[in-house]
């Protein structure tokens, strides 16, 4: 099969034959027809995150379950499956609590799967990593069972494919994370992926005023046809500063650092969102159907269908901040 590999941190990717083995006891192959590129991938091929090499990129991916090893009850073959980055281990206390995004025993993170292998290999027999064990830049990949969620019916790979990233990172981060009240003020700086759902969330959560701030104008307008209701082009510090100051009644001032007691009089919180909060098998499927409810209109982020062979010039693109999201379609 072919596929996107990264040799090394900070060179050029290429497209590779690589060998694929079948799927091993909770394990599943999925023939891949949809994957986002994210920036998470940019970040890892130009070395600002150090991964392993040689390793397959792409962790925004959806696809046809072809096989299931020993022990899969769920998902079936046929099935189209959106993947999940960060595969649970179901076990650990996290997981237990019902926080799985701080799955403790996983090992998405070490790119492997959870008997500490890759399926993935070069015709010399060396192995290939699989970016967070999903891999998505290839024609095919072995994933966890636990990283394949069924989508309802009606689903285009494409959404389904972004809503395994983007969609759950930013969408939760709204209504999980942060449980961003009816009529509150919200502020979205940056307008990729993550961000325009972002601003698809605070629409879902019923924010009053939404607050877009981007470098790029037709971001900016794609944010005010997702439901944004102010725009703000950033441009130097002190304006952009102002200008979300205004839109949002004093939001936030200056400083990186903040004066104790009116934080605690204020209860204000600052918040990390992993994942969004994501607990993949019921919040895929939930996104999804919003989706076809017509109150996420996920499909509005995608600019470009592309192929295997484009990566790198959606990559290039990325760096210069042009476009929306570009999804690799096999």
């Amino acid at each position: 099969m072919r596929a996107v590999v990264l040799e090394q941190p900070g060179q050029p990717t290429r497209v590779e034959d690589l060998a694929l083995d079948g799927p091993g006891p909770g394990e599943v192959l999925v023939r891949i027809a949809a994957s986002g590129v994210c920036h998470s991938d940019l970040h890892v091929r130009d070395a600002e995150w150090e991964r392993p090499g040689p390793i397959v990129l792409g962790h925004e991916g959806a696809g046809f379950v072809e096989a299931v090893g020993p022990g899969v009850a769920s998902p079936r073959v046929g099935d189209l499956v959106a993947l999940s980055w960060y595969y649970p281990c179901l076990r650990c206390a996290n997981c237990q609590a019902g926080r799985q995004w701080l799955c403790s025993d996983t090992r998405a993170l070490e790119h492997r799967l959870p008997d500490g292998g890759t399926r993935l290999s070069r015709a010399d027999g060396s192995a290939v990593m699989s970016y967070l064990a999903i891999g998505t830049f290839a024609e095919r990949t072995v994933v966890a069972a636990d990283a394949a969620i069924p989508m309802p019916a009606g689903v285009a790979p494409e959404v389904a494919a972004l809503i395994g990233c983007a969609v759950t990172t930013g969408v939760g981060a709204v209504l999980k994370t942060a449980q961003v009240d009816a009529g509150a003020s919200v502020a979205v700086i940056g307008l990729g992926g993550v961000g325009l759902s972002v601003v698809m969330g605070a629409v879902l959560a019923g924010a009053g005023r939404i607050v877009a701030v981007d470098r790029v104008a037709e971001k900016l307008e794609r944010a005010r046809d997702l439901g944004a209701t102010d725009l703000v082009l950033a441009t130097d510090p002190e304006p952009t500063l102002a200008a979300i100051r205004a839109a949002t009644n004093g939001g936030f001032g200056a400083r990186a650092s903040f004066e104790a007691f009116p934080f605690v009089d204020g209860s204000r919180r600052i918040l990390g969102s992993n994942y969004g909060f994501a607990v993949a098998a019921t919040d895929f499927p939930r996104y999804a159907e919003l989706h076809l409810a017509g109150r996420l209109p996920v499909d509005r982020l995608i600019d470009a269908r592309i192929g295997l062979d484009d990566v790198e010039d959606a990559f290039d693109r990325m760096r210069r901040g042009e476009g929306l999201r570009r999804v690799i379609v096999l």
